[in-house]
């Protein structure tokens, strides 16, 4: 008899979720890990940043990193991913003075998974941050680490975006879900897409999040319950209040330093804390890294961010203020990668299988050193092909 090819709400065993839990725990070595924390691995960076250069080890890093997103712990950290938090803290002030103004001109930035309250959230962090400060942006992305992990799950032209969230002193937890894709559809919804959607919904997104400040766990940095990735129906599962109750009773928490970045699985149970103390303004930058065969979710006028950042990266270039890796790591943040779609009738591929990328773009104007006016001129009327 053919198994199932739809999942539904009711069949999910939390019987079978626990001792899929607890089945080959030990899986998946990470001998590049520094140690192991509750189940959850914890690379230092200053001793990471040798082998992004080795073609060879930079490749195995990356799969062991893809195998703790896959099989492992489903969440991995990277200790001091920014060693100068002096960056951090120049973007945490933009982001301030941004959650001032919108709050000033009555906005209120909802969360997915928590009630309103003492919490503030920044849609579109990404376009917001480059649009206001490009230079803090340059500086912030130009991180070859952030360029090594997103690319280990979801391969070269990968789409950055992210969102701010501050979850001040009495900041309420969220619920424990699952992200986008489909933790982001209701039941009936989820119900209707066939099981390989459900396997594949993972492998479209990165989940990750910059620490900007030192996170306690009484400050409540995410709840995090590993290995929970690989319960194939999860995504109706997770809104059932058996799963809740055990994700409660089990989840982890890991206290962060300002300048980690930790990265997981949007197929993990997670959910952020409760802020329990009296004086930790706990503020992450939640980064939403899209595969380049999916859809993000978040729209960016990426067009209006090339024409920001492009004089900054050509003068850091100039001056070699930046190396080549990190200003790659920059563009990969902001331009867009992948070709596709575009219209072929406007911009059909010439000299090969597919017509040039933003990407592409902004590095042949940096290598030639563009003016900043012929530069725009070019995004735009490539903007316009795409269009047409």
């Amino acid at each position: 008899m053919k198994p199932h090819r739809h999942y539904r709400e009711e069949d999910c065993s939390l019987q079978d979720f626990i001792d899929l839990l607890e089945r080959d725990r030990d899986a998946v070595q990470t001998p590049h890990a520094h140690s192991v924390q509750q189940d959850v691995p914890m690379y230092d960076c200053a001793n990471l940043n040798r082998l992004l250069d080795d073609a060879v080890r930079r490749m195995a890093l990356q799969e062991e990193w893809a195998d703790v997103l896959e099989h492992g712990a489903g969440v991995f950290v990277l200790k001091h991913a920014y060693a100068d938090t002096e960056v951090i803290d120049a973007a945490s002030a933009v982001f301030e003075a941004i959650i001032h103004d919108e709050r000033a001109a009555g906005g209120a930035a909802a969360d997915h998974f928590a009630k309103a309250g003492a919490n503030d959230r920044i849609w579109n962090a990404q376009q917001k941050l480059c649009l206001r400060a490009p230079e803090i942006f340059a500086r912030y992305y130009a991180n070859p680490m952030l360029v090594a992990a997103s690319e280990a799950w979801l391969g070269p032209c990968y789409q950055m975006t992210a969102q701010v969230n501050v979850v001040r002193p009495g900041g309420a937890a969220q619920q424990a879900h699952r992200d986008y894709h489909l933790g982001f559809q209701t039941v009936e919804q989820a119900q209707r897409y066939p099981a390989q959607v459900h396997a594949m919904s993972p492998f479209l997104t990165l989940q990750g999040a910059v620490a900007h400040s030192d996170m306690p766990v009484e400050s409540g940095p995410t709840k995090l319950l590993p290995f929970s990735q690989r319960y194939a129906p999860g995504y109706l599962a997770w809104r059932r209040q058996d799963f809740r109750d055990y994700f409660e009773a089990h989840q982890r928490q890991l206290p962060l330093e300002k300048g980690d970045v930790i990265f997981f699985n949007p197929a993990l149970f997670h959910a952020a804390g409760e802020n329990r103390t009296a004086h930790v303004q706990r503020m992450a930058n939640l980064l939403q890294v899209s595969s380049a065969y999916g859809r993000a979710m978040e729209s960016l006028d990426r067009a209006a961010m090339c024409e920001a950042l492009y004089p900054v990266l050509l003068e850091k270039a100039a001056s070699e203020a930046l190396t080549a890796a990190e200003i790659d790591a920059a563009i990969a943040s902001c331009a867009e990668g992948y070709p596709f779609p575009t219209n072929l009738d406007s911009d059909p591929p010439l000299g090969g299988l597919a017509p040039a990328s933003q990407q592409m773009l902004f590095g042949r104007a940096l290598k030639e050193t563009w003016r900043l006016e012929d530069f725009v001129a070019a995004i735009r009327a490539q903007e316009q092909r795409r269009l047409a």
